[in-house]
């Protein structure tokens, strides 16, 4: 299965750009907090969340916490109000939200679990769950997405817990991204291929994986990945230090050498 979407691509593509700039470099990573200059940089990169306090049904007493992390303003504004009705029953509200943030979902599963059928099954879940509980929703000041990811988060760690299935790298569909990239890391981008990458992605510790699965191939911000994994700020930033360092680790030792 193809990465979907530019910005999946992008994503991913940064990821290996992150991952090879360790092997160049390797004794410029730290052992303790902290980090490469560069990588700190992209760690600390937030999107601003807007809160809009005039919305809302009235009827659940949170609604100067309603926020969206939609680019512009018209967009935060309709999304809160879907939320809102679905919040108050509206099933065709819900509908909308389901076609707005499905794909999301789904590629977070689907990089999580790396089977496309069981992302599938998992992502329905995750909206079925999440129309059971809309009267339970309430805002906290994060985007309506940040819930549903929770949700779909805790039924992959169930899922495999329960351990109903292994998990399975179905890459041989995975095509690999072979743009030219400028710069000394080019001859380590060139066999740090999209399918050795995301097979490592699977034997990082899980808060690490879901960590970078959210912020480079989600593009989801820090605020956003620290509301789903229930971590701070601070904490989002090193688990994705650490997590990019593991990465590196987990490649094969000749690539050091490229």
């Amino acid at each position: 299965m193809p990465v979907e979407g530019l910005n999946g691509a992008r994503g991913l593509e940064a990821l290996r750009v992150a991952v090879a700039r360790l092997l160049l470099e390797p004794s410029t990573v730290p052992a303790t907090a902290g980090g490469p200059a560069w990588l700190l940089s992209e760690a600390v990169t937030t999107e601003s969340v807007d809160s809009f306090g005039s919305m809302g049904s009235g009827g659940f007493g949170d609604a100067e916490h309603a926020a969206s992390s939609e680019d512009s303003e018209a967009d935060r504004t309709r999304m809160i109000a879907l939320v809102e009705l679905a919040r108050g029953g509206d099933t065709e509200a819900f509908g909308m939200l389901y076609d707005h943030y499905q794909p999301a979902v789904y590629r977070f599963l689907f990089y999580r679990t790396r089977s496309a059928s069981l992302a599938e099954d998992l992502t329905s879940d995750t909206f079925f769950r999440a129309l059971r509980s809309m009267n339970n929703f309430r805002w906290q000041g994060k985007d309506f997405g940040a819930w549903l990811m929770t949700i779909a988060r805790n039924l992959a760690t169930d899922h495999f817990k329960a351990g109903r299935t292994r998990l399975e790298l179905t890459t041989d569909d995975m095509g690999d991204h072979d743009d030219a990239t400028e710069g000394p890391e080019s001859m380590v981008l060139t066999s740090l291929t999209n399918e050795l990458l995301l097979e490592a992605l699977t034997q990082l510790p899980v808060e690490q994986r879901d960590c970078l699965v959210m912020r480079f191939l989600q593009g989801m911000s820090i605020a956003e990945t620290a509301a789903v994994l229930g971590r701070s700020d601070g904490a989002v930033k090193q688990l994705q230090l650490r997590g990019v360092r593991n990465l590196a680790k987990l490649m094969p030792e000749g690539m050091r050498d490229s």
